[in-house]
C-alpha cells in the first residue's frame, strides 16, 4: 500500500511523516464514519502540528489518502474521474480536523459537492489532543418536484430557473464525540445512491441529451435566444442558471457558488452538460469541466451542432465539418486524442510523435482536404451562376435573421413546399425556386441560411463560398419580423455580416414579416421609420404588393426573358397588384 502523504508537508520533521504514514495501516468497518482510533491519532497529530489532518477513506474502510493542511483549511488532492452510473457518488468521505471545533466551512461543502464524495466529516481537536464533537455533511436526495417542475424538451418559456444551492442541499448530523455518532455510512448511502436512481429514472427517462443552460451574458434576450438555440438542437432543458458576476471568472467561467449549483443540480435532474451562453476559452472550457465533471458546450458549439443537424446537401455537410473541425483543433487535448471519427492524413508519422500531435496533424489534414472539396464545389456554382447570367434571369436572394419566417416567405411567394419550422435555423442549404413576375418575365429566388448575432467566425468562414451567391443577387429580400422585441439589434446583426462578406452596397428590399402580429400602428411606424413592405407569409396578406414592389425595384423595362415575346408594360409602380393565382413555381 502506498503511503504517500499529500497536502502542506513543508516543515515537517521526520517523526511527523512517519507518524502520519502510520495512519494508512488504520482500518474501519464499511458501517463507520471513522473509528475513534483512527480519530484520536489524526486529533493527537494534528495538536501537535497546529494544522488540519485529513484522511479520504473508502466504502470499504481502507484509508486511500492522507492529507496535511494548515490551520484552517486542506487541499483534497486528485481523486479522479467519477465513478459511472445515474445518482452514484465517488465512494470516498472526507475525515479532517478542525483545530477550533468550528462547523463545516463553505469549502467542506463545495468539496462535497463538486467532488461528489459520500460525506465529509470534522472532528474537533481538544487542548489534549483527544477528538470532540462531529458534525458529518452528506448531500441530500433530489426532491421530486424539482424534476416535475422543470419545461419540457427545450422549453425556453417553461424552464426552472435554477437559484443558489440553499441549506436543503445538504443534510447535516452532529454528534458530542465519535463514540455517540450514530451513523452507519453503509447503509445511507445505499440508501442516498438508490434514490438518486429511482427519482432521476422515474422523471427523466428520455434518449435526448439533457442540459442545465448557464447564462453569463447580462442580456436576458440574448439568453433567451440561447435557450431557443438549445431547443432547435433538440437537448431537453434541465434548468437555467445566471450567473450575476461584472466579470466572467477567468478560469471556470463562474464562481465557486455557481460550481456548486452546477454541480449539485447536474446530479439532480440528470444533466450532464453544461450549455453556455458566451464563447469559451479552451482553457476556461477544461478547467470547469475537471471541476464539475459535466461537459461544457459554448454558443459555438451548439450553432455548429444546429448546423450540423439541418445540413442535408454535401456541400452544406462539407462546409459544417470544416467549421467544426476548425473550432476543435485548438481545444483538443489528450483525453480527445483518438479521433475515431476522423479519417485520412495518418501516414508518415514521425518518431516520437505524441498521440496529441498525431490527432492535431490528422485534423489538418482533413481541413486541407475539405478545403479542397468546397473549393470545387465553388467552382461549380460559380459556373451555374454564369449560365444563369448569360441567360438574363435576374436573381432575388432572401437574407435575414434566422426564423424571421424566410423559408416561409418563400413557399407564400413561389407556393411550394420549402421545409419550415419555428426553429433557429431551420434552412441551411440555399434552396431556389422560379417565380413568375406580372409582366410575363421570369425570376430565380433563393432562400438563403439565416444570420445570427454574432455569427462564430468559423462559420461565417466555411459559408462564405456558399454566401458568395449573394453577391449575383440584383436584388436582395432582407427579411425582418415585425413582431420581435430585438428588431433593430437584428437589422443590424444583419447589416453587419453583409458588410463582413462585402455584400452591404448591394440593392434591398426590407420586408416585415408577421405583421399579422403587429398593431397597426407599431407597423406604420416600422414602414415610416426603415421603408420596404408589410407582409405575413403565413397568411399570405401583402405577398402581392411585395411581388409587385420587388418587380418596381429591379426596374425592368423589358419582359426578363424577352424570347417570352411580351410587350413592354406602363411604368411598373403603375401595375395593379397580381391575383393571387398569377403568383406560383415555375421550378
Amino acid at each position: 500500500m502506498s503511503e504517500h502523504l499529500d497536502g502542506n508537508l513543508k516543515g515537517l520533521k521526520t517523526s511527523d511523516k512517519k507518524a502520519l504514514e502510520r495512519t494508512y495501516r488504520r482500518r474501519m468497518t464499511p458501517d463507520e464514519v471513522v473509528s475513534p482510533e483512527l480519530a484520536r491519532h489524526i486529533t493527537r497529530i494534528s495538536r501537535d502540528l497546529r494544522r488540519q489532518v485529513g484522511v479520504l477513506i473508502e466504502r470499504g474502510g481502507t484509508v486511500r489518502n492522507v492529507i496535511v493542511g494548515n490551520a484552517t483549511q486542506l487541499t483534497i488532492p486528485d481523486v479522479g474521474r467519477l465513478r459511472g452510473g445515474v445518482g452514484r457518488f465517488r465512494g470516498l468521505r472526507l475525515v479532517h480536523t478542525h483545530l477550533k471545533g468550528e462547523p463545516l466551512s463553505a469549502d467542506d461543502l463545495n468539496d462535497l459537492a463538486l467532488l461528489r464524495l459520500d460525506l465529509v466529516a470534522a472532528i474537533e481537536v481538544k487542548e489534549d489532543g483527544l477528538p470532540g464533537k462531529v458534525e458529518l455533511a452528506h448531500l441530500a436526495p433530489p426532491p421530486p418536484e424539482a424534476l416535475a417542475e422543470e419545461g419540457a424538451a427545450g422549453s425556453p418559456d417553461e424552464a426552472l430557473e435554477i437559484g443558489h444551492a440553499s441549506a436543503d442541499a445538504f443534510v447535516h448530523h452532529y454528534a458530542p464525540d465519535v463514540h455517540r455518532l450514530d451513523f452507519d455510512v453503509d447503509e445511507t448511502l445505499r440508501a442516498l445512491e438508490d434514490e438518486y436512481r429511482r427519482v432521476i429514472g422515474d422523471a427523466a427517462r428520455t434518449d435526448q441529451e439533457r442540459a442545465l443552460v448557464v447564462g453569463v451574458n447580462p442580456d436576458d434576450a440574448h439568453f433567451a435566444e440561447t435557450l431557443e438555440l438549445v431547443r432547435s438542437a433538440g437537448v431537453v432543458v434541465a434548468g437555467t442558471l445566471r450567473q450575476r458576476r461584472y466579470k466572467v471568472h477567468p478560469k471556470t467561467v463562474v464562481g465557486k457558488g455557481r460550481l456548486q449549483d452546477i454541480v449539485l443540480e447536474g446530479m439532480r435532474r440528470r444533466a450532464e452538460v453544461a450549455i453556455f451562453d458566451i464563447d469559451l476559452k479552451p482553457a476556461q472550457a477544461r478547467a470547469f469541466e475537471d471541476a464539475t465533471g459535466m461537459k461544457a458546450i459554448d454558443r459555438t458549439q451548439l450553432i455548429l451542432d444546429v448546423f450540423a443537424q439541418r445540413a442535408r446537401s454535401r456541400d452544406g455537410k462539407l462546409q459544417v465539418e470544416l467549421a467544426q473541425l476548425k473550432y476543435s483543433l485548438p481545444r483538443l487535448t489528450d483525453k480527445d486524442a483518438g479521433l475515431s471519427r476522423l479519417t485520412g492524413g495518418i501516414g508518415g508519422r514521425g518518431p516520437g510523435e505524441t498521440q496529441m500531435e498525431i490527432g492535431r496533424r490528422r485534423i489538418r489534414d482533413r481541413i486541407r482536404a475539405l478545403e479542397k472539396q468546397t473549393e470545387q464545389l465553388s467552382r461549380q456554382r460559380d459556373v451555374q451562376r454564369s449560365r444563369r447570367r448569360r441567360e438574363g434571369v435576374p436573381v432575388l436572394s432572401i437574407v435575414g435573421y434566422t426564423n424571421a419566417g424566410k423559408s416561409t416567405l418563400l413557399n407564400a411567394m413561389t407556393r411550394s413546399e420549402v421545409a419550415a419550422a419555428d426553429k433557429l435555423f431551420m434552412t441551411l442549404d440555399p434552396t431556389s425556386r422560379r417565380l413568375r413576375f406580372p409582366r410575363e418575365g421570369e425570376v430565380v429566388i433563393t432562400d438563403t441560411v439565416g444570420f445570427i448575432e454574432d455569427l462564430p467566425q468559423d462559420l461565417v468562414t466555411a459559408f462564405r463560398a456558399t454566401l458568395e451567391e449573394l453577391a449575383d443577387a440584383d436584388l436582395l429580400l432582407h427579411v425582418v419580423d415585425a413582431a420581435d422585441t430585438r428588431l433593430e439589434t437584428k437589422l443590424q446583426a444583419v447589416h453587419d455580416l453583409l458588410k463582413t462578406l462585402e455584400l452591404a452596397d448591394l440593392p434591398q428590399l426590407l420586408v416585415f414579416n408577421k405583421a399579422d402580429l403587429v398593431a397597426p400602428e407599431r407597423l406604420a411606424a416600422l414602414l415610416e421609420r426603415h421603408g420596404g413592405v408589410a407582409v405575413s407569409a403565413r397568411t399570405r396578406q401583402g405577398i402581392n404588393d411585395l411581388i409587385a414592389l420587388a418587380e418596381h425595384r429591379l426596374n425592368p423595362q423589358q419582359p426578363f426573358l424577352p424570347n417570352y415575346g411580351a410587350t413592354p408594360e406602363p411604368a411598373p409602380a403603375e401595375v395593379a397588384p397580381p391575383p393571387p393565382e398569377t403568383v406560383g413555381s415555375e421550378g
